[in-house]
């Protein structure tokens, strides 16, 4: 069975170590990226075409709505937001958000 290729994309550290430290025990699942910020994220996801993205909205100079406006794979990946922010909830699913974690989170109610 094909692992879910997955990027995780946070301009906080902590943050991307959690989710990358929760994932790595998860047989189905390969990190293939960890982006810093949403231009790394694009080229990463243009490039890599991975199944699942775990996604920040608001980071410097081009926000997690803007890396989806601006991926050209098709089809495009799964996005998962993963924020400290409700208020962009509503926007995530426009974006065809497959969910809207807000941070702090439990593990259980990502996996």
């Amino acid at each position: 069975m094909e692992k879910i290729r997955t990027i995780i994309v946070d301009d906080e550290e902590e943050a991307r170590e959690g989710l990358k430290l929760l994932f790595e025990h998860l047989d189905d699942y390969e990190i293939v990226n960890v982006s810093k910020n949403g231009i790394e994220a694009i080229e990463s996801i243009n490039r890599l075409k991975p199944h699942l993205i775990l996604l920040d909205i608001q980071m410097p100079e081009v926000n997690g709505f803007d890396v989806l406006d601006n991926i050209t794979i098709d089809p495009k990946p799964i996005t998962i937001f993963v924020t400290a922010f409700d208020k962009f909830a509503l926007d995530a699913f426009e974006h065809h958000a497959m969910d809207y974690l807000l941070k702090p989170f439990s593990n259980g109610r990502l996996i």
